[in-house]
């Protein structure tokens, strides 16, 4: 890999693609460190290690939201974004058709993504200052809030400082995509990840004053190498279907003919799952500590022994979360596949081909296989994926190194693994384009 990479700089134009990759990782990292205003950042911290939903949107602004920087959202709006548009494209009618317009319906429909960031990011923007606002503290003005007039302009520079930051953030993400190596916005999560490492090696580094001394932390170095080489399997898995494509007579000449593989992955969801389920799973227990009682009270009303109740079993801590969690995965997964495979038409597509599968028709049969095929093969990806989303609890539980600061997130692992894949093919394809030995 080493000699390949060595290959690769010696090419000018990969050279300049992976030098203005970093670049723009790095002025990611700079704008990560741009404070926002009115916010005290040492009192964040504080308040994100008892706030599992913040912990999550952390994760998406690569460590951002813990200095509370410009970049806090990350971009994480224009992912919800693009989940919503996904959702809305087999609904609509309208969208459907451009969907099916090629380029250029596409670019229609990312343009109305780009659109739909930004009321979306004043939202989450609202919705996360709004509740770090309740602790005291936290802001360097007297409340936070759009409808009263005295905090109107103070809360708008608050919200339009986070809102520019996601929006250049994207733009820095679409640059990447055009001019750099690999998905922008996945780089962009991909480095803020990865900048974390070192604070998880100081983490790693105490490990030996656990209970279980080194041989907890070996176990979970060990255990995090065998799920980074399981994803990698499952992400590279897929079931080849052989497709025939019939000859066709145009004047005197033959064209078609000849047979292919067409290859359905184990994995079509990736990790929106994960971020779906974990996002579902944290917001009940948000809500519930608006509602209980404070520490040490009796709750006393029935919404307060609710709220206690779901404080209980919904902590990260407790065996009832990881089976509510591994299950929610489960579901999310064929929910997002079947929306996803819906939208690709390959029955449709193979008819208006020529193609066919051996021993079915065209059409409604071939949709039938297909369909039972993706159930079999999506019910492997989803067991993958629930059993990776409750592995960090498990091993912290049995490594006994809760309270150091590790974290072997899913998400975490699912995106720096998928994207370092992804990344090398798409070397793999310039080298062998020119002619070099691939990567892979």
């Amino acid at each position: 890999m080493l000699k390949a990479m060595l290959t690769a700089l010696k090419i000018p134009d990969l050279r300049r693609k992976i030098l203005f990759t970093v670049a723009m990782l790095v002025i990611f990292r700079l704008i990560s460190h741009i404070p926002v205003p009115l916010i005290n950042a040492a009192a964040v911290k504080q308040v994100l290690e008892q706030n599992a939903i913040l912990g999550l949107l952390d994760l998406f602004s690569g460590g951002a939201l813990v200095n509370f920087s410009v970049a806090a959202m990350g971009v994480y709006p224009y992912i919800t974004a693009s989940i919503v548009m996904q959702l809305l494209v087999p609904i609509i009618p309208a969208l459907e058709r451009l969907s099916k317009e090629g380029e250029q319906g596409q670019q229609k429909i990312n343009k109305w993504t780009y659109w739909l960031t930004i009321p979306l990011a004043f939202l989450q923007g609202y919705a996360q200052v709004a509740m770090l606002a309740r602790s005291q503290g936290i802001l360097k003005i007297e409340g936070f809030s759009l409808f009263q007039p005295k905090l109107i302009l103070p809360s708008l520079s608050i919200l339009s400082s986070m809102v520019a930051g996601t929006m250049v953030l994207i733009w820095i993400g679409d640059l990447i995509t055009e001019q750099g190596v690999g998905n922008g916005l996945s780089m962009i999560i991909f480095g803020g990840i990865v900048s974390r490492l070192p604070s998880m090696v100081g983490g790693l580094s105490q490990g030996g004053q656990t209970p279980m001394g080194w041989l907890g932390v070996g176990l979970f170095i060990v255990i995090g190498l065998v799920t980074i080489v399981t994803i990698v399997l499952v992400q590279e898995g897929k079931r080849e279907l052989r497709v025939q494509y019939s000859r066709r007579v145009r004047g005197t000449k033959l064209y078609g003919g000849g047979s292919t593989t067409l290859p359905l992955r184990v994995n079509m969801a990736g990790m929106i799952p994960l971020i779906f389920a974990q996002s579902i799973m944290v917001f009940p227990g948000t809500i519930a500590s608006y509602l209980a009682p404070a520490e040490g009270a009796a709750a006393r009303t029935f919404i307060q022994k609710v709220a206690q109740w779901v404080l209980t079993y919904f902590d990260s801590r407790h065996y009832v979360y990881w089976i509510l969690l591994f299950f929610g995965v489960v579901a999310a997964t064929y929910f997002y596949t079947l929306i996803v495979f819906g939208q690709t038409n390959i029955a449709d597509n193979l008819r208006k081909s020529g193609g066919f599968v051996p021993g079915y028709r065209p059409g409604e049969q071939t949709e039938q296989l297909l369909s039972r095929i993706v159930n079999r093969i999506t019910l492997v990806g989803a067991l993958f994926l629930g059993v990776v989303a409750v592995l960090p609890f498990l091993v912290q539980k049995v490594s006994r190194l809760q309270g150091q600061g590790l974290q072997l997130s899913a998400t975490s692992l699912l995106i720096v693994v998928g994207v370092a894949v992804d990344t090398m093919k798409q070397l793999e394809a310039q080298l062998t384009i020119r002619r070099y030995e691939g990567f892979l």
